[in-house]
């Protein structure tokens, strides 16, 4: 269940919004935020990303760009009081010691310390008016990152635990595996990052309800172009399909997204089994004004482990999500910021997530 903290920030937010009355019939809708899953664990699988609302003109091309930057701290109960309980208290930098530890104690148990920014560029080409194609191009960089002291300091102003980070040096990356199904342990990330697989992928439109009710249906494919790279390909080829239902009114615009992906699997770090795994993502946009809109939605997903793997029951958890953002319009140029965060099972996804996007639609259809 969402926390309460969160619960009044998106009360505050609405209170913000009700006000600002937006005119009647000005502005658009865009749909749910683009951002895909920044998850360390299965971050490599092909995820289908949201459909979007906008609908451009048959012959024409629109494009978008997005920079997408999260901070995962995860852990067992046993290796976060382990991490607690270390002498003397206090920043360490941790290291085979610390891992053996780590493999010693009771059970199952792994830490990760990571941060990973992607920069996504998109090309959508409308074939006809009921089918469009497009192509996704990511690069990603790994890192210890810079966010761990503003999360630290998050927690500490509002009364959260820690979770161990005050043991560990901040900015650092580790990835420690003592599973049923891996053992790893590196204190650095492999590679500094690189180009991830490619996507490609049509969208359907043609289902059309009602005026404001419409389902819009996508199939794509991730080609492993480079083959097997660690963290950066699995050198396999997923496949999805999605159905995207959208109901948009004078102001108000609601979303729910169903896919399904087959994920072929992976053998490094840690080994994954093919399977197929679901998503659901549902989500609300509000007109703010005639130009910005406030989008808040949610996501959920089985997780990649399975009891083959891990009896751990956050890695065998599903995982759920929620975002926040405001999208603002300056003519063709439509710009997204963003902010995502891990809820209920809070060691197999990103702490906090962060987005920009810009995407450039010269030929809005009406």
């Amino acid at each position: 269940m969402m926390p309460a903290r969160y619960l009044k920030l998106l009360a505050l937010l609405w209170a913000i919004a009700i006000p600002l009355r937006a005119q009647e019939q000005e502005g658009a809708f865009y749909g749910l935020l683009r951002s895909r899953d920044l998850s360390p664990f299965g971050f490599l699988r092909l995820d289908m990303r949201p459909a979007h609302a906008v609908n451009i003109e048959p012959g024409t091309w629109a494009f978008e760009t997005e920079l997408d930057y999260q901070n995962t701290w995860a852990l067992s109960e046993e290796t976060e009081a382990y991490l607690i309980g270390l002498e003397p208290s206090g920043r360490r930098r941790l290291g085979p010691t610390e891992a053996q530890a780590i493999r010693d104690l009771p059970g199952e148990n792994y830490l990760l310390d990571l941060e990973l920014a992607t920069l996504g560029f998109t090309a959508h080409y409308k074939l006809s008016p009921r089918w469009t194609v497009y192509g996704i191009l990511s690069a990603v960089s790994y890192g210890g990152g810079f966010l761990d002291s503003t999360i630290e300091s998050f927690h500490d102003t509002f009364g959260f635990s820690t979770f161990g980070r005050p043991a560990a040096a901040r900015n650092q990356s580790i990835l420690i595996y003592d599973l049923k199904g891996a053992q790893v342990t590196l204190f650095d990330a492999p590679t500094d990052g690189g180009l991830l697989d490619p996507v490609l992928g049509f969208r359907y439109t043609g289902v059309q309800f009602s005026p404001i009710w419409r389902l819009t249906l996508e199939g794509a494919v991730k080609i492993p172009w480079q083959g097997k790279e660690l963290l950066l390909s699995t050198g396999r080829t997923d496949y999805g399909l999605q159905a995207a239902l959208q109901r948009t009114g004078i102001r108000h615009g609601f979303y729910i997204n169903a896919a399904a992906v087959y994920y072929a699997g992976v053998t490094e770090p840690a080994q994954q089994d093919s399977q197929v795994i679901p998503t659901l993502i549902v989500g609300y946009e509000f007109k703010w004004t005639r130009n910005t809109n406030l989008n808040i939605q949610g996501y959920a997903s089985t997780s990649v482990y399975s009891h083959d793997q891990t009896d751990l029951d956050e890695l065998v958890g599903n995982k759920y999500q929620y975002s926040i953002g405001l999208r603002h319009r300056i003519e063709n140029w439509l710009l997204t910021v963003g902010f995502t965060e891990n809820v209920q099972n809070i060691n197999n996804t990103p702490d906090v997530g962060l987005q920009l996007a810009v995407a450039w639609i010269p030929h809005r259809a009406p």
